[in-house]
């Protein structure tokens, strides 16, 4: 599968059928434990430079992916490819060479920083693990990277309580760009703050974006922060991409029914279109990742499911030009209009 932007943009992340199960243990009633098949085969391009947005249910596997990408999660099948090198095969110092150019910004700014750290270690720790910067060096860049993310260096005595969560999420920031990566996750970085915050904290992804040549995975459930932020966006349903495009291609023209679902809920800021807008409400609950159905995994819940669905999953396919999905009704109504 190839997503290029007509060759302009190089691709800087390649997943190859990724897949990231967790075991279940056994008990005495139950017998093998089975595993949750959080991250079921995906396949997937990060372009260099664009932000990718990854919606989904909470629980379909969206952290799950972003960490396995990063080698937080080991993979239990597939490939990693991080300018061309294959991140699964790499250990030990190799990795950590590697994980210089990554970064992750974690969902909740109260519980991802140390509390008995002041923000001067907690910033200056990873110039400390690679072994950049010591002494005054690091001093120094620690209150460059608290400038840079709009917080006064003087407070880098401080502990993380002393700080509300916006600015702990700035501190988070600037944590994840001590090494200088090309690549950062972030993983729902605002859904833990107040609304008049949020944006701040985009806007600041936004600029550091632009200065840094930046290239971002950007994990959330907020379909209208999507829309603002992203290039790009990949819609995944119970550990599986089901849809991927341009973010005007999916929200003008959405193919999967789950993503005409979820896109149906987003509000829109006009009342005449509001009022002529149907809402699409899914019958049925997900399936449990320990046990996904046969065939397609959204065959349960699909308005449009037939036979062919209920034996084999679709694969991601180009659909349109630039728009993939993973749908065989898709694919046929596709077909017949051509």
């Amino acid at each position: 599968m190839s997503t290029l932007n007509n060759g302009t943009q190089q691709t800087l992340v390649k997943v190859e059928g990724l897949k990231k199960h967790f075991p279940l243990s056994s008990s005495f009633f139950t017998g093998k434990g089975g595993e949750v098949r959080a991250v079921d085969g995906v396949n997937l391009e990060i372009l260099e430079g664009e932000t990718l947005g990854l919606v989904g249910e909470s629980g379909c596997g969206k952290s799950t992916l972003g960490r396995t990408i990063l080698q937080l999660h080991r993979p239990t099948e597939g490939n990693v490819y991080f300018e061309g090198q294959d991140l699964v095969t790499m250990e030990g110092s190799e990795l950590r060479r590697m994980r210089s150019h990554m970064q992750i910004v974690f969902q909740d700014p109260y519980s991802s920083l140390n509390p008995r750290m002041t923000v001067r270690e907690i910033v200056g720790e990873p110039l400390e693990i690679h072994n950049v910067a010591h002494g005054k060096a690091r001093k120094e860049r620690v209150n460059e990277l608290l400038e840079r993310v709009g917080l006064n260096p003087q407070m880098a005595s401080r502990y993380p309580h002393e700080f509300s969560g916006g600015q702990r999420q700035r501190i988070g920031v600037a944590r994840a760009l001590a090494l200088n990566p090309s690549f950062i996750v972030a993983d729902e970085p605002i859904s833990a703050l107040d609304v008049s915050i949020q944006a701040q904290v985009v806007n600041l992804l936004l600029d550091l974006q632009k200065e840094l040549n930046l290239t971002y995975l950007f994990i959330t459930h907020d379909l209208s922060m999507v829309r603002y932020i992203c290039d790009r966006v990949a819609v995944m349903y119970l550990g599986k991409i089901v849809e991927l495009g341009s973010v005007d291609e999916i929200y003008e023209n959405p193919q999967h029914p789950y993503t005409q679902a979820l896109l149906s809920a987003v509000p829109v800021p006009d009342p005449i279109v509001e009022e002529k807008r149907r809402r699409i409400i899914l019958e049925g609950d997900v399936p449990s990742p320990a046990h996904p159905p046969e065939g397609c995994n959204f065959n349960s819940r699909c308005p449009l499911a037939f036979d062919r669905c209920m034996k084999t999953d679709p694969d991601l396919k180009e659909q349109l030009p630039g728009h993939y999905v993973a749908c065989y009704a898709v694919e046929e109504s596709i077909r017949t209009q051509l």
